[in-house]
Order: C-alpha cells, then sequence, then structure tokens
C-alpha cells in the first residue's frame, strides 16, 4: 500500500501539481480537517472515480472555530489519516502548518451573503463560514483542481462553498457526496467521539425524525406542524435543539414542494453539537 505524498508548502504543493498539469492528467481536491473517517474516505473515492489524480488536503482551520468552540480539542490523527487515504489510492496530502496558510500580517477575509445567511449555521456561529470561505479560497487557488469534493452533511457549507465558486468565477466544479452513516442512520463525523455510550444510543434519533418528517412534508402535510412535532420530539429525546427548518435545497431560503429542497437539523447532546440534513423530494404544486 502506497503512502500519499505529503506536501506541505504551497511551493511544493504547486511543484506536483505542474507534474500532472504537464502530463495532461485531471486532478480532484478533498478537503478535509482530518480526523479522517468513511464519510471522507467516500468522498475520496469519487475523487478517484472522476479525475487521473486525487489530492487531498489536512489542515484544522483556525478562522472557522469561534473562542467556545473545540479547535485545541479537535481530533488530530494524521498518521491514521494517511493510512486511510493510502488504502483508496489517494495520490497526495497537503499538509500546511498554520503559518503557511495564516502568515504574519495576513489580513484578508470574504464577506458573505446568500446561503450563507440563511438563518441556518449562521445564527449559532456567525463567524463561522467566513473562515470556511476564506480557507476554501485559498486551497482552491493554491491547487486550482479540476474538481474539489464536500460532503452534503455541512449542507449549509456546500451551499455556501458554491456560491463562492460561482461568484469569483473559479474554474473548479464542486461536487457534493452524499452523507455516509453508521448502520442505524447516525451521520459520521469526527466529533461524534465525543459522545458518551448513552448519548450515542440517543443520536440517531435526529435522523430518525428528519426521515418521519420528510415523508410527511413530501405528502402534503403542513410543513409548520411537522417541524414543531419534530422540534418537540428532538427535545424530549434529550437534545438541545439549535434548529429545525425546511429550505430550499439550492438558495437555503424558503422550500416549497414545487423545487427540491431539504430538511436540516442542528442540536447538542450533552457537550456534542450534531447536525444533519435529508433531501426532501419535489411534489407537484407549491
Amino acid at each position: 500500500m502506497r503512502q500519499p505524498l505529503v506536501l506541505n508548502d504551497v511551493a511544493a504543493l504547486r511543484r506536483q501539481l505542474a507534474r500532472w498539469r504537464n502530463a495532461r492528467e485531471t486532478v480532484a481536491l478533498v478537503p478535509t480537517m482530518g480526523a479522517l473517517h468513511e464519510g471522507h474516505v467516500s468522498l475520496a473515492r469519487i475523487g478517484k472515480s472522476r479525475a487521473a489524480r486525487t489530492m487531498a488536503s489536512i489542515f484544522v482551520n483556525p478562522t472557522q472555530f469561534a473562542p467556545n468552540e473545540d479547535f485545541s480539542a479537535y481530533p488530530r490523527t494524521f498518521e491514521a489519516d494517511l493510512d486511510k487515504l493510502a488504502a483508496v489510492g489517494v495520490d497526495a496530502v497537503f499538509a500546511p502548518t498554520r503559518d503557511i496558510m495564516y502568515p504574519p500580517g495576513f489580513a484578508t477575509t470574504i464577506t458573505l451573503e446568500g446561503p450563507a445567511k440563511a438563518g441556518l449555521e449562521d445564527r449559532f456561529r456567525p463567524t463561522h463560514f467566513s473562515g470556511v470561505a476564506t480557507i476554501v479560497a485559498k486551497l482552491l487557488i493554491q491547487a486550482m483542481p479540476d474538481l474539489a469534493i464536500f460532503g452534503e452533511k455541512d449542507f449549509q457549507q456546500l451551499a455556501v462553498i458554491r456560491q463562492l465558486a460561482a461568484d469569483l468565477d473559479l474554474p473548479v466544479e464542486i461536487q457534493g457526496g452524499p452523507t455516509v452513516r453508521e448502520a442505524d442512520g447516525l451521520a459520521m463525523s469526527s466529533r461524534n467521539i465525543y459522545l458518551s455510550p448513552e448519548e450515542r444510543s440517543i443520536a440517531p434519533l435526529l435522523h430518525r425524525v428528519l426521515n418521519e418528517a420528510a415523508s410527511a412534508i413530501a405528502a402534503g402535510e403542513k410543513a409548520h406542524d411537522i417541524l414543531a412535532y419534530g422540534r418537540q420530539r428532538i427535545e424530549q429525546g434529550g437534545f438541545m435543539i439549535d434548529y429545525l427548518e425546511w429550505r430550499d435545497s439550492v438558495t437555503l431560503g424558503e422550500a416549497t414542494r414545487a423545487r427540491a429542497s431539504r430538511l436540516l437539523v442542528a442540536a447538542r447532546l450533552g457537550r456534542t453539537r450534531l447536525i444533519d440534513n435529508l433531501a426532501v423530494p419535489a411534489g407537484e404544486g407549491a
């Protein structure tokens, strides 16, 4: 099993990319913060299926964490991550330090509207998407891949990145990868390791509520009532809910049954904040 080539700075990254470009090889990029699980690996498989070369980035981005969040405690498992990527044939890993990505004097951020101001994650993490957009823009400009793949589990993030690439005319295709779940429906997340055994047994309730609500809305039941009941069930299950909303899949604005839409949820269980989402099939009429 060949380990991926590890690149630690932008010059080395661009030298390797130039070799691939000179060989007329297409490149897929999978940006990650490490602590990889099967969800990340599935994104690498998509890259392998669509491009001649696949690379991942591993960088725990400090600018997307608020002061009260878990930056210092975020799991870092670099050697294990390399083994997982090697197993699916990833060619290279870009693993810069903080000083490479944010050198002394760094003073640029990205201001966002549209999907980033949808009243979902942004209500509770107001600086988060600016940090995400800044680091993703840097990675896309540094690597300029043909394709970049992001998980649908972070659905608002995916919408923000699609808007970013379109607005800045970045010549990169942004592809979403389906959420990968545990056998009981819990969406895989690097933060699931924070759950106690009791909390882990409760956590799949989020996915069950999403499934039931999606079916009810698609069947024509009143969304307001379905969402209110879903929020009640989540709170009675032991969560502190941040939101359960039904939104348009592209704009994240108001949803209708005539267009593809999503249910999105975020809730805290103990010290762990979980997010999830599920597609609602389009129906007839608004």
